[in-house]
């Protein structure tokens, strides 16, 4: 093939253009051939350098290629007019029949003689003579592509940073062979997500075999259009195929020319796939602009539009892979080739669909949100021209004076100061701003706050103790301080805040009795838990600065109860928390003393508040958890917990009444008797407090509730069907003669009739004996494991977080011989206790050797000592006496004195040491049936203390010395002779 490249200007006249033209092969008589290698003209623009994907079209049609059927149809669709012959174009001449020879020959002598005379032999644009035809290019360069592959009739332009491929592409075109060939470059597993620039630089960097290995067998034939730099213009021409390769550097392969194989014109599928493509494209070409400039661009350049070249075309512009463009280039059956375009083309057209329903609605949006701003500022407008509304800033600061006006005698000049430049500074900021958002919830919060507002408080004595007894049974310490508080304030003609801490095991009524005593003195009550609370901000709030910031607990107690003087109930005191964000704890000493509460500054305010008038209840269930400087600011009142006694009154008069009426049963239905009641009580939940209590009486009224609806609604319906019918009428007819009389009292009496009927069963009846079908087995059984006492087991007494326990110390020998004295101990006891062991055993070894000093037992026998339950934790000094008790009757085999149990920590001296839970043990003693208690003497006070009905039928002694308890415990028989 002979070929040249020149630029001209073509005129419209035919004769001027066929100077240049061999015989055979004018512009005026060029026909529009098939596919099978005639002589073809194709005219490459030098303005399409730019196309989709760095792919430009580079064919022009002849004169009667548009009588085409393909390019009939894609012109009917893109409304496309061939371009005068007055444009400058770039003119590439080529011949696939080696007869034009002679004449291309002339042609290019001609146009030598023209480029002489006035064109830039140095131009990208200068002629290259390109007298090797196409398929004479056996050994070609091979040069990568990163992207996608070089389609038959497209430009692409690629950059070569190697200075020895630039400069033998260069030589080809002196040497008049501007031919290369493009290669896609394979995928690597490591260019997933390269970015474009890291594959490029991955090319340049592969030389010889590497590269070789890199790229795919099936490229294009291209012609090299231009280089300008280290960029390169190519041209697709015809598929080729790697055979081997002739040199690596730069890397020089032998090719195979590929054709397509032959294929009928005439079949119909062929035609109806190739249609199909078309109206494809047309369809796409309603929804994408892109395309329609890619088809215009193509149809000015195209030589002749034939099936292949059509599978070309849309494979090249479609948005497909490189993976899926490559097999498109490599696919040399036709009609399978238009399969594959059609395929990418209807995935195309899906995308388009997709692109234009988010375009669609992403405008949708958008004009709606513009319409709808326009509106609003026209109506602000409306409204303010009107008079009918101010500004955004005008009415917040009116509303925000509207609060403080009614106040305003009352509140502190430094808020007020502090509020008024907040008010001016609101005006000067701008409503989109941040800060103008941070000042407004600023001053929202300062607004709201009750400054100077108390509720007025009750200081009948008289009245609180009615309305502290309705809710509580009990709680004399409790009660006896809220009065003394109300007298105080009674006497003094106004109250102050105080600090009180209710401690006790869970369940005795340390939250509700706060709830009460804000009844009792007509305050407002507020409660929060600082139960595992780790962060400082939740009690003196966030740094205004801070997003989301907002003020402590105080602030929103203030705001939330309206008042300056309520009643504050800190839950679970005992329980704080202590995180990274500081210690809640600590942070607690300035609410709660009194001497600083009275400015109590929060964060978010900054600025000072007067708590001294509130009264705070703390509650905690182990005031040995609570911080000493905290609990030093605290009036500690304990509660013990209920005897026996007490938690049947509570029963009676508060638990059962709430649970009646909570399952909706009347008194005259249910009948719980006092033996039910105590068996529960000693059975079931035998805790200080009495939450478990109401739980069981709940769960009882729940299952009696469930049996009055099964006997009242699930009649015998075969023998009461007719009864029921007959009933019916008569009381039909019943009803409308006192209808006539009196129609008030005939509905009343209908009605009371009606709810006499809803429920007609027997009344249920709770004792002892069916206590068990209500609320299972029992859980507890009798404490009191030994009837009577063995010799080397005695009683202690406990105290635990759910009150107090009686507690076995059981003694018993393991060996015996000369020199094997030993103790080993059991039950799980903490290092306190076990420090009592030793303590017990030496003073035990001491107390015998005085009393018996010809008894060897501790010397020569090795004993294990054991508290049960194993399973349960233990620790603590109390028990010291009842371990020597232990020891001492197993040595001289004696039993202790039969219902005695006793406490007390013991010195190596034998003196007995007080201990604490005095009400608690006292109360464990007596439900195990003890009638005989031990106490140190330094808790003579407290156990005077105690009610009477804890301490009646007891037979209580204090001792200070374990020489008494000696006596107690071993001289029964002497005291009875």
């Amino acid at each position: 093939m002979k070929g040249f490249d020149t630029n001209l200007r073509l005129q419209p006249s035919p004769q001027l253009s066929n100077a240049f033209l061999p015989k055979k092969l004018t512009l005026t008589n060029l026909n529009f051939r098939s596919s099978s290698s005639p002589p073809m003209l194709k005219l490459f623009s030098s303005s399409a350098s730019r196309a989709h994907h760095h792919l430009t079209p580079a064919i022009r049609p002849g004169p009667r290629s548009v009588d085409s059927p393909l390019f009939k149809a894609l012109s009917q669709f893109t409304g496309l007019n061939r371009r005068s012959n007055s444009v400058t174009h770039r003119v590439f001449f080529c011949s696939d029949s080696a007869s034009d020879a002679e004449a291309v020959a002339e042609a290019e002598a001609k146009v030598a003689e023209a480029e002489s005379e006035g064109s830039d032999s140095k131009s990208s644009s200068a002629i290259v003579s390109t007298n090797p035809r196409p398929e004479d290019c056996l050994t070609v360069l091979a040069l990568p592509v990163p992207h996608r592959p070089l389609f038959p009739g497209f430009y692409m332009p690629i950059y070569v940073k190697d200075p020895k491929v630039l400069a033998a592409l260069q030589e080809s075109r002196r040497r008049q062979a501007p031919y290369a060939g493009a290669f896609l470059l394979k995928d690597a597993p490591s260019t997933d997500s390269s970015s474009s620039t890291d594959i490029e630089k991955n090319i340049n960097e592969l030389k010889g075999k590497d590269l070789l290995e890199r790229l795919h067998e099936v490229g294009t034939l291209a012609q090299i259009s231009s280089i300008q730099g280290d960029q390169v213009i190519l041209v697709g021409h015809r598929r080729l195929r790697i055979t081997e390769m002739v040199s690596e550097e730069p890397l020089t392969v032998k090719v195979d020319h590929l054709k397509d194989k032959p294929f009928d014109m005439d079949d119909d599928v062929i035609k109806a796939t190739s249609f199909e493509v078309i109206s494809t494209l047309r369809d796409v070409l309603k929804t994408s602009s892109l395309w329609r400039d890619h088809v215009q661009t193509y149809t000015q350049h195209i030589g002749d539009f034939t099936y292949p070249r059509l599978a070309d075309f849309g494979a090249a512009i479609c948005g497909a892979n490189r993976k899926q463009a490559q097999e498109v280039l490599e696919e040399l059956d036709v009609h399978k080739r238009l399969r594959l375009t059609l395929e990418l083309m209807k995935k195309e057209m899906e995308i388009s669909k997709i692109q234009e329903t988010i375009a669609k609605a992403i405008e949708e949006k958008i004009s709606g949100e513009q319409r709808r701003y326009l509106l609003n500022e026209q109506l602000k407008a409306i409204k303010k021209e009107l008079g009918v509304e101010t500004d955004d800033k005008s009415a917040l600061s009116g509303k925000f004076k509207e609060r403080i006006e009614p106040n305003k005698e009352k509140i502190p000049a430094h808020i007020l100061q502090v509020i008024e430049e907040e008010l001016t500074k609101l005006q000067l900021l701008e409503a989109s701003s941040s800060e103008f958002n941070v000042t407004r919830n600023y001053l929202d919060w300062l607004t709201i706050l009750p400054w100077g507002n108390y509720s007025d408080e009750n200081f009948d004595v008289v009245r609180a103790q009615q309305i502290l007894d309705e809710d509580h049974y009990g709680l004399s310490d409790v009660k006896e301080r809220i009065l003394e508080f109300i007298a105080v304030g009674r006497l003094r003609g106004t109250s102050q805040g105080k600090i009180i801490c209710l401690s006790g095991p869970p369940g005795v009524g340390k939250t509700s009795i706060g709830r009460s005593i804000a009844r009792a003195l007509n305050r407002k009550f507020f409660r929060f838990s600082v139960g595992g609370l780790g962060d400082v901000a939740e009690i003196k709030g966030h740094r205004r600065t801070y997003v989301g910031a907002m003020p402590g607990k105080m602030v929103q107690c203030l705001k939330s109860v309206g008042t300056s003087n309520p009643l504050v109930l800190i839950d679970e005191i005992d329980k704080l928390g202590k995180g990274h964000a500081g210690d809640p704890a600590s942070a607690l000493l300035e609410l709660l003393d009194p001497e600083q509460n009275a400015n109590f500054l929060d964060h978010y305010l900054d600025v000072t508040i007067d708590l001294s008038k509130v009264l705070f209840v703390c509650t905690a269930n182990v005031i040995d958890m609570i911080p000493n400087p905290l609990l030093d600011r605290m009036e500690v009142i304990s509660i013990a917990g209920y005897i026996t006694d007490e938690k049947v009154h509570i029963a009676r008069d508060y638990l059962e009444k709430n649970a009646r009426g909570d399952c909706g049963i009347k008194p005259e239905q249910v009948d719980v008797s006092n033996a039910a009641l105590l068996s529960l009580i000693e059975n079931y939940c035998r805790e200080a407090g009495v939450r478990n209590l109401q739980k069981q009486i709940e769960k009882i009224y729940r299952k009696i509730a469930l049996k009055l609806v099964r006997e009242g609604a699930v009649p015998e319906e075969s023998a009461v069907a007719a009864d029921v019918e007959e009933a019916e009428i008569v009381s039909k007819l019943d009803v409308e003669s006192l209808e006539k009389e009196n129609p008030v009292s005939a509905a009343k009496e209908s009605k009371e009739e009606a709810e006499t009927k809803k429920i007609a069963v027997e009344k249920v009846m709770i004792d002892e004996s069916n206590l068990a079908d209500y609320v299972g087995k029992p859980v507890f059984h009798a404490e009191k494991i030994y009837e009577p006492t063995p010799v080397g087991v005695v009683m202690g007494l406990a105290w635990t977080s759910m009150g107090g326990s009686t507690l076995y110390i059981e003694t018993t020998v393991v060996e015996e011989g000369e020199g094997k004295g030993g103790l080993n101990i059991t039950g799980q006891l903490g290092d306190v206790m076990k420090e009592s062991t030793q303590i017990a055993h030496t003073v035990a070894r001491k107390i015998l050797l005085e009393k018996e000093p010809e008894n060897l037992f501790f010397a020569n026998s090795k004993l294990h000592l054991h508290v049960p339950a194993g399973a349960t934790p233990k620790d603590g000094p109390s028990a010291g006496s009842t371990m020597i008790t232990s020891l001492l009757s197993l040595a001289m085999n004696k039993p202790v004195k039969e219902d005695l149990a006793m406490t007390g920590e013991v010195t190596l001296t034998g003196r007995i040491l007080p201990i604490g839970g005095v009400k608690e043990k006292t109360i464990a003693a007596r439900r195990s049936q003890v009638k005989t208690i031990i106490f140190p003497e330094a808790n003579r006070r407290d156990f005077e203390e105690l009610a009477e009905n804890v301490k009646e039928g007891l037979d209580v002694h204090f001792v200070d010395d374990y020489g008494k308890i000696f006596e107690l415990a071993f001289g029964y028989d002497k005291q009875q002779d």
